[in-house]
């Protein structure tokens, strides 16, 4: 049996969702390198657009979608088009998220809503939307990026912790009903990583603390390259420093 390394995504077709920056980005990149046609699906038009020109200049097969993962109407339509013009849909990688540093006291109703829309409405819909695909087609993986928030808290993120926790939970979910059509699911844990998510938030972060996303692109294209009749319904993977986690 071959290795996972020798494993190639050759015709592929994955969904990236978070696509413009970070670990969405390194994910895409990883993909498109072991023969995956990526569609990068971000709310940024204009910063995807971009990036698939230029993973398109390096050879790779790459499609930009602009889609609102919080938005029924806008998941509905982007992987109908997905679908329309690629004929299927193989991986689905749920990466985007957003968080507001805040008290639960000082959270706003709305941006509470924010932060659930897109890290935990937002894996649900577009899942839900791909399934019937995977399904028809005999098979799929969805990979869930959840967070060492999914298993630990600290302060001014309840509205964070609350969609990393629910996530988890979906994911579990979705893996026991995937099973059954040959669908597989994934969460993946990831602890800090040096991404515009956590430095934009706060810029003295030590980056040593932290790990390269790409690292965890790995993580993800090591699920993705396992034997069809094996399925790791998470996993986690850490910075070597990382002060968050025992």
């Amino acid at each position: 049996m071959a290795g996972w390394q020798e494993i190639h995504l050759d015709g592929q077709v994955a969904i990236v969702t978070g696509a413009a920056s970070g670990l969405g980005l390194e994910t895409v990149r990883l993909l498109a390198s072991h023969g995956a046609r990526v569609v990068l699906a971000d709310v940024n038009t204009e910063r995807v657009q971009a990036l698939a020109t230029e993973l398109r200049e390096g050879g790779a097969d790459a499609v930009a979608l602009t889609v609102d993962v919080a938005s029924p109407q806008s998941v509905g339509d982007g992987v109908a088009s997905v679908l329309d013009d690629l004929g299927r849909i193989d991986v689905l990688i749920n990466a985007a998220g957003v968080d507001v540093t805040a008290s639960a006291t000082d959270l706003t109703p709305e941006d509470w809503r924010r932060v659930l829309g897109v890290n935990l409405d937002g894996p649900f819909l577009v899942s839900r939307a791909v399934l019937p695909a995977m399904r028809k087609q005999g098979g799929g993986h969805i990979v869930n990026v959840a967070s060492t928030a999914a298993k630990r808290a600290w302060a001014n993120a309840s509205a964070y912790h609350a969609s990393k926790w629910g996530l988890l939970g979906l994911s579990h979910a979705l893996h026991v009903e995937g099973r059954e059509y040959g669908v597989k699911v994934t969460a993946v844990v990831a602890g800090g990583m040096r991404t515009p998510f956590l430095f934009d938030r706060f810029p003295d972060l030590d980056p040593e603390l932290l790990q390269d996303p790409a690292c965890v692109a790995e993580t993800i294209l090591f699920a993705l390259c396992q034997p069809r009749d094996t399925v790791i319904p998470e996993l986690t993977v850490l910075p070597m420093r990382e002060t968050s986690w025992p």
